[in-house]
C-alpha cells in the first residue's frame, strides 16, 4: 500500500470541492445581480432571516453582554481598573461577540433550514421540475436567499449590538453598583464608527456564507432522507467554520488599515 495515497485522495478531494463551491458561488452572484428579480420571495426570505431570529439573536447578545461584564469586573478589579468595564463590554460586543454569535445562531437556524428544504426539493425533483418548466433554480431560489442573507443580518447585528451593550449596562448598574450616568457616558465615549461599521461588515460577509453554505449543501444533496440529513449537518458545521476563519481574516484587514 502506498502510504501517501490517502493523502493525495483528501487533497484532491479538497480541490474538487473548494472548486464546486467557486463555480456555485460564482453563479449565485451572477444571478443576484441580473433581472428578472422575484421580490415577493426576497420579502419572504427577509422576514424569515431578520424578523424571524430577532428573537434569537437578541437573547444571545443580552446575555453574552451581561456575562462578558461580569467577567470583565472579575478580571479588572485585581488591578483596581473596574471604570474601563463599559469601554470593554462596548468594544467586545460591537466588534467581535455580536457579529460572531449572531452569525453562529443564523447558521444554526436559518442555514439547516435552507439545506433541509432545498435538500427536500432536490431528491423529490422539484428542482429538476423547475428546469422543465424553463425556470432557473438559481435565480428561483438561491438569489433570494442570499440578497436576504446579506442584507438582513447587518441589520440583526445591529439590533444584537444594542440589546449586548444594555445587557452590560444592566448587570453593571443594577448588579455591580456602577453609576448609570458615568456608564452611558463611558460608552459612548470610547465607541468610533469604525467599530460599529467592522462588526456591520462582518455580519454581511457572515450572512452571504450562511446563505450560501445552506444552498449550495442543500441544492447538491443526493440519497434521499439520508442525504437531506447529511446536507443540514454539513451546512450548519462548515458555515460555522467559515464563520471564524473570515472573521479573523476581516478583523486582521481592520486593525492592519
Amino acid at each position: 500500500m502506498n502510504p501517501f495515497q490517502p493523502v493525495g485522495k483528501a487533497f484532491l478531494g479538497f480541490l474538487e470541492a473548494t472548486g464546486k463551491i467557486a463555480l456555485f458561488t460564482f453563479l449565485s452572484i451572477s444571478h443576484c445581480a441580473r433581472p428578472p428579480f422575484y421580490f415577493r420571495l426576497l420579502g419572504r426570505q427577509m422576514i424569515d432571516i431578520g424578523y424571524y431570529s430577532l428573537p434569537v439573536v437578541g437573547m444571545t447578545t443580552l446575555f453574552a453582554g451581561m456575562a462578558l461584564g461580569l467577567q470583565t469586573y472579575a478580571g479588572f478589579s485585581r488591578f483596581s481598573a473596574e471604570g474601563a468595564i463599559a469601554k470593554v463590554v462596548a468594544l467586545g460586543i460591537t466588534r467581535e461577540l455580536g457579529p460572531v454569535l449572531a452569525g453562529l445562531m443564523v447558521a444554526g437556524r436559518i442555514g439547516a433550514a435552507m439545506a433541509a428544504e432545498l435538500g427536500t426539493m432536490r431528491v423529490t425533483e422539484q428542482i429538476d421540475a423547475l428546469d422543465t418548466l424553463s425556470t432557473n433554480p438559481f435565480k428561483y431560489l438561491i438569489a433570494p436567499r442570499i440578497i436576504a442573507g446579506f442584507t438582513m443580518l447587518p441589520l440583526l447585528v445591529f439590533v444584537g449590538d444594542i440589546i449586548g451593550v444594555f445587557g452590560g449596562y444592566i448587570v453593571s448598574v443594577y448588579k455591580l453598583g456602577f453609576n448609570p450616568g458615568v456608564y452611558i457616558s463611558e460608552t459612548f465615549k470610547v465607541l468610533e464608527f469604525v467599530d460599529v461599521f467592522s462588526g456591520l461588515v462582518k455580519a454581511a460577509t457572515f450572512g452571504f456564507i450562511v446563505t450560501l453554505m445552506g444552498c449550495y449543501h442543500g441544492y447538491n444533496s443526493r440519497g434521499g432522507a439520508q442525504g437531506v440529513g447529511a446536507a443540514t449537518t454539513n451546512a450548519v458545521v462548515s458555515a460555522s467554520i467559515l464563520i471564524l476563519i473570515f472573521n479573523y481574516i476581516i478583523t486582521e484587514l481592520f486593525l492592519s488599515a
